[in-house]
C-alpha cells in the first residue's frame, strides 16, 4: 500500500466513515420513518395502527435480507478486485438504490428499493473495516474497525434525527434523497483520498468461500444475529413507543434517536478500545450489560425521563459489543477476511430482520409497544450463551489447531 502523507490518512479514514455514516442514516432513518412511510403507503394503517407497523416493519425486514444476500455474494464476486476500486463501486450503488427509495410509487416497489439500498451495505463494512485497519497499521485493528464504524454510530446522533426531521417537516421521501446525497459525497472524497490498493488477479474466490466451512465461524456469525436481534425488535418501534406510550409529541423521536446515537458513538469507542486489550471479556461483557437494559426499557420506557435515559444505555452497551464481534469474526475468518467481514454485518441484519418481525408480531399481536423490550432480554440472553459457548469450544480446540499447524510446518519441503 502507498504511504499516505498525515492529512490524506485522515481524510481516507473520514472518507470511510462517511459511507458509514450515509449507510447508519439510511438504515436507522427508516425505522423512525417508519409511522410516516406506513401512513402514505400502507392501507388502512389509520384504522388499525398496530397491523399497520406491522406491515410496514417488512421495509425494515427486506433491507437487512438485502444485506445478507449481498454480503458473501459480493465478498465473492469481488474477491480479486481492489479494495478500493470496491468501495468506489459500493458508495455508487449506494447513491442510485436510495435514490429509488424516494421515487417508488407504491408499498411493494419501495420494498423492492429498501432490498437493493441493503445489498451493498455487508460488502462496503467489510472492506471499509479491511482498509482502515491497514491505514491504522499493525495491532490497531480493532481502533480501524472502530474508525470504519464509527460513521454508523454517529449517524445516529446526527443522521438519523435529521433524517427523521426532514422527513416530518419535508417528507419521508426528502431523506432518501438526501441520503442518496451523502454517498455521492463519499464516492467524490474515497475517490480523491483513498490510498490504491491492488488487487490480487491469482486469489481464488472460492477460497473465500471455504470460510464457511468454519464451525467457528458459523457459531460466532449466530452469536451476532441472536445477540442483536433483540436491539432492533426495540429500534425498529421506538418512534411509536415515543407517541403512542410515552405521550409525546412526534418532535420528540428525533431526540430520542439521537440521545441512543450518544450512546452508540461513545459505545463504538469504548468497544474499539477494550476490544484491542481484552476482546473476550469485552464481547462477554457487552451482553452482560445490555441485558437488564432491555428489561428496563420494557418496564420503564413508558415515562419520558426514563426513556431517554434507557435510549442512551441501549446504545452505549449494544455498540460496545459491536468491534469486539467483528474483529473476532475476521480472526477466525482467516485468509477470507473479506468474507468474514462482510459476513459480520450480514449475521447483523439477520437481527435486524429477527427483531423487526419479532416486535412486530408481538405489537400485533395486543402485548403492547414496549413488548419488544423482553423480546430483546430473550435474544441477548441467547447471544450471551452463544458467545459463551463458542469461546469455551475455542479454548478446547485451540491445542489441536496448534498441533495441525506444527504437523504442517514440519512436513513442508525446504527450499
Amino acid at each position: 500500500m502507498q504511504q499516505l502523507t498525515p492529512t490524506r490518512r485522515v481524510l481516507a479514514l473520514v472518507a470511510l466513515a462517511l459511507g458509514g455514516f450515509g449507510i447508519g442514516t439510511t438504515e436507522f432513518a427508516s425505522m423512525g420513518l417508519l409511522p410516516l412511510i406506513g401512513d402514505e403507503l400502507v392501507g388502512g394503517f389509520a384504522q388499525n395502527p398496530e397491523r399497520g407497523i406491522q406491515t410496514a416493519g417488512w421495509l425494515i425486514s427486506a433491507y437487512a435480507l438485502g444485506v445478507v444476500v449481498g454480503a458473501p455474494a459480493i465478498a465473492v464476486l469481488a474477491a480479486r478486485m481492489s479494495q478500493t476500486r470496491l468501495v468506489l463501486i459500493l458508495a455508487g450503488a449506494f447513491a442510485i438504490a436510495n435514490l429509488s427509495s424516494a421515487l417508488m410509487p407504491t408499498f411493494e416497489l419501495t420494498l423492492l428499493s429498501r432490498f437493493v439500498s441493503g445489498i451493498p451495505h455487508g460488502a462496503y463494512f467489510g472492506v471499509a473495516s479491511l482498509l482502515a485497519a491497514r491505514i491504522m497499521g499493525p495491532g490497531r485493528q480493532g481502533a480501524g474497525v472502530a474508525l470504519a464504524l464509527s460513521g454508523l454510530t454517529i449517524a445516529n446522533v446526527i443522521g438519523v434525527p435529521l433524517g427523521t426531521f426532514l422527513g416530518q417537516t419535508a417528507g419521508w421521501r426528502w431523506s432518501y434523497v438526501a441520503i442518496a446525497g451523502i454517498f455521492a459525497l463519499t464516492l467524490l472524497l474515497a475517490f480523491r483520498t483513498l490510498p490504491q490498493v491492488a488487487g490480487n488477479p491469482e486469489r481464488d474466490p472460492m477460497r473465500e468461500l471455504s470460510a464457511l466451512r468454519s464451525g467457528r465461524l458459523w457459531l460466532m456469525l449466530a452469536v451476532g444475529a441472536v445477540g442483536f436481534g433483540g436491539f432492533f425488535a426495540i429500534y425498529s418501534y421506538i418512534a411509536e413507543t415515543v407517541t403512542r406510550v410515552a405521550q409525546l409529541p412526534a418532535s420528540t423521536v428525533p431526540w430520542v434517536l439521537a440521545t441512543l446515537g450518544v450512546g452508540m458513538t461513545i459505545g463504538n469507542v469504548l468497544g474499539g478500545l477494550l476490544g484491542d486489550k481484552a476482546l473476550i471479556p469485552t464481547m462477554l461483557g457487552g451482553f452482560i450489560t445490555v441485558i437488564p437494559v432491555m428489561g428496563a426499557y420494557s418496564a420503564f420506557g413508558g415515562h419520558p425521563v426514563a426513556l431517554f435515559a434507557l435510549a442512551f444505555l441501549l446504545g452505549l452497551t449494544t455498540s460496545t459489543l459491536v468491534p469486539s464481534i467483528q474483529s473476532r469474526i475476521i480472526q477466525i475468518a482467516g485468509d477470507a477476511q473479506l468474507l468474514g467481514a462482510a459476513m459480520n454485518h450480514a449475521a447483523f441484519n439477520v437481527g435486524n430482520s429477527l427483531g423487526a418481525a419479532v416486535g412486530g408480531a408481538v405489537i400485533g399481536a395486543g402485548l403492547g409497544y414496549l413488548a419488544p423490550g423482553w423480546v430483546g432480554v430473550l435474544l441477548a440472553t441467547a447471544g450471551l450463551g452463544l458467545a459463551i459457548v463458542s469461546v469455551s469450544l475455542d479454548r478446547r480446540q485451540a491445542p489441536l489447531r496448534r498441533l495441525e499447524t506444527h504437523e504442517q510446518r514440519v512436513v513442508e519441503p525446504v527450499a
